[in-house]
């Protein structure tokens, strides 16, 4: 599709069609222009020498009576072929460079950027000579030489490129389901990253034309007996005083070829950046990622913790997460600690940058560097994950943690098929061929309510909807039978009745399988209907613990009766405005001293500002963070949102975040 959408997008545009028909007419005279005028432009006419433009040699001849019309249209296969052999060479190489360091460790992937940051600061034409230099003159050297010359910039591109998508959810979904890196990048980066690189690759042919022309005219490229247009305006310029002709014949050459490979590559690239913008316009709303799989049976794995007589699937104790900043360390998550049991419902919930996604990625493996995580404890179905090697902790989480994440745009590879992606969950981890793998996966895609699912597993993702993508996305999670799922707001962007599905289906899954849900949400009201437990986050830390069933009854914490003061009701006077929290919560990087939530809670005093309150639990397992916690059904009062209100604490979110960013 996105080939044949491409040929559209040239076709319709003027520049297209003068692309195409100049690089019909180059294609045409390299494959028939040997073939027609082989023979003449061999012939050697000693009664004919160098001869200016007639009737019957249009461009003159050479010093042996050739002609020269005939040579230049000959010499058009050696240059493109040569041209095209050397972009294949930058390509690959350039590829394997800017790969190479998101496969190969570390310690020796960094020293392979340092190279080719270093070879991008030199003029491609200045690495064509040395590379000449090195392998020798002729047609081979200059190949290598050009070749060799255009990787820098080809793995400087695949760099960044790869960059912007290893950070898409789908590849932290691979990673998952324990997915190999050499898989992942093969799978699922090169094909995301294939369209600009052909695009570039083809602007850089015309480039590759007239590099090899340069060789060629200063004698390092193509040798006697072959020839090429560099060489043949090398030997016209010597003549240019008795037959112009000579030289521009072969330069002109030069400039229709090159124009016509960068005008076709050009235009290729609108087509594709067109068609990608009215992708991502098309796309709705939410969706996928995943592992999954079998939870008694998962090999290698030690047998879960007890905890009061439950199986704890998830267990973590003073989880920290830290990012480097100019500044110095930036720590977001801060002193986590909960446990999930098998077949618990526990609710995470808190405003944007309370740390819940990142406590979410910290128990699933992927905050990557230079991000850093400790903690005294973080065990998964027994499993310490902080100690386990990286190959064990990759089959353990694939075959039993199932992660959904909330954008639907990154969510699933565009480039692969839904029943293939599923089906790679099952083929990754299980000794079962590959229609075994996708039958499973039309099984799961049925058992989510996704109708027609064997033809809906031939599509691709953008063919489905936002509520579609999200069942296929926990269908992924249940090729297996996971003991934890993780979803990150999963019903983020839904219409009500989408997200109604979306949270029943969770519901049944966790209720045929008997997993353990972590489900993480801004909306306080939905967790309080699905959950058996909630944990109220503010600043990177857990501010309160307790069952959901007494969430409007007993919450303690400020912060949570805040939370729950500000929902909207049906019965509300619309004529009102809503009610808010006042402030914002503190940037990561400017956590005060003693309790984050002070500056914004109507019952802090001097000792909350002073010290940060523990996270102490009462005999019923409730736990609260507080100095003054609320009893009873006191509310805690809130503001009511103006329009001013809005503008200056959007203001303020806009500012924080960018502090945060820089």
């Amino acid at each position: 599709m996105s080939a044949r959408t491409a040929w559209s997008g040239i076709v319709r545009s003027p520049l297209g069609i003068t692309a195409l028909a100049l690089m019909l007419l180059v294609t045409l005279g390299a494959i028939f222009a040997p073939i027609i005028w082989g023979a003449q432009a061999e012939q050697v006419n000693p009664a004919a020498i160098t001869q200016g433009p007639s009737a019957e040699h249009l461009l003159g001849t050479d010093t042996l009576g050739r002609d020269v019309l005939a040579r230049v249209l000959v010499a058009t296969r050696l240059s493109v072929v040569l041209a095209v052999i050397a972009v294949i060479i930058g390509v690959v190489a350039g590829t394997l460079l800017g790969t190479a360091p998101s496969v190969l460790p570390r310690w020796l992937g960094r020293p392979i950027v340092g190279f080719v940051n270093i070879a991008v600061a030199f003029p491609g034409l200045l690495l064509a000579l040395f590379f000449a230099v090195i392998f020798g003159v002729g047609s081979t050297g200059a190949v290598l030489a050009i070749g060799f010359a255009m990787a820098p910039q080809f793995a400087r591109l695949t760099q960044t490129l790869s960059a912007a998508i290893a950070g898409r959810d789908f590849i932290s979904a691979a990673q998952v389901a324990g997915v190999s890196r050499v898989r992942i990048l093969i799978r699922h980066i090169l094909p995301n990253i294939g369209e600009p690189l052909i695009v570039n690759a083809t602007v850089a042919a015309g480039s590759a034309l007239l590099a090899f022309a340069g060789l060629s005219f200063l004698g390092l490229g193509v040798q006697v007996p072959e020839y090429d247009w560099g060489r043949l305006l090398g030997e016209g310029l010597n003549r240019i005083y008795l037959n112009p002709a000579a030289a521009l014949g072969p330069a002109v050459a030069v400039v229709i070829a090159g124009l016509a490979f960068n005008l076709l590559g050009e235009t290729a690239a609108a087509a594709l950046g067109g068609r990608s913008a009215r992708r991502r316009h098309r796309l709705p709303a939410i969706a996928l990622s995943a592992a999954s799989t079998p939870g008694a049976s998962t090999p290698g794995a030690t047998q879960p913790a007890q905890v009061d007589g439950e199986e704890v699937v998830l267990l973590v104790d003073d989880l920290r997460v830290s990012f480097p900043t100019p500044s110095g360390w930036v720590t977001p998550v801060r002193g986590v600690s909960f446990t999930v049991s098998r077949g618990e419902a526990i609710g995470v919930v808190g405003e944007s940058g309370s740390g819940k996604s990142l406590t979410a990625l910290a128990a699933a493996r992927l905050i990557e560097r230079p991000g850093h995580v400790a903690a005294a404890r973080l065990d998964f179905c027994g499993t310490p994950l902080m100690t386990t090697s990286d190959r064990a902790v990759r089959s353990l989480l694939g075959t039993s943690l199932a992660m959904v994440f909330q954008d639907p745009m990154t969510s699933f590879n565009p480039t692969r098929r839904i029943g293939s992606q599923l089906a790679e969950a099952s083929s990754e981890h299980q000794d079962i061929t590959r229609k075994q793998a996708m039958d499973r996966a039309i099984e799961r895609l049925q058992s989510v309510r996704v109708p027609a699912a064997a033809r809906r597993a031939r599509q691709y993702p953008h063919e489905f909807s936002g509520g579609m993508r999200q069942r296929a996305m926990i269908a992924m999670g249940l090729m297996n039978h996971p003991r934890l799922i993780i979803a990150d707001e999963p019903t983020t962007a839904l219409d009500v009745t989408v997200q109604r599905q979306v949270l029943q289906l969770l519901a049944g899954v966790r209720r045929d399988t008997d997993a353990a849900i972590l489900l993480i949400s801004h909306d306080i009201a939905v967790v309080a209907q699905t959950c058996d437990r909630v944990l109220v986050m503010y600043a990177g830390r857990i501010v309160e613990d307790l069952p959901a069933a007494t969430l409007h009854t007993e919450a303690r914490h400020p912060y949570t009766r805040a939370l729950l003061e500000v929902v909207p009701e049906l019965d509300a006077d619309r004529s009102e405005p809503l009610k808010m929290i006042p402030g914002r919560p503190p940037a990561p990087g400017a956590f005060p001293v003693g309790c984050a939530f002070a500056a914004r809670c109507p019952l802090a005093t001097e000792l909350c500002r002073e010290r940060d309150p523990e996270l102490v639990a009462d005999d019923e397992g409730h736990r609260v963070a507080c100095w003054h916690p609320v009893s009873g059904d006191a509310p805690v009062p809130v503001t009511i949102a103006t329009t001013a209100d809005e503008t200056a604490a959007d203001e303020t979110a806009a500012e924080e975040e960018e502090t945060v960013l820089r």
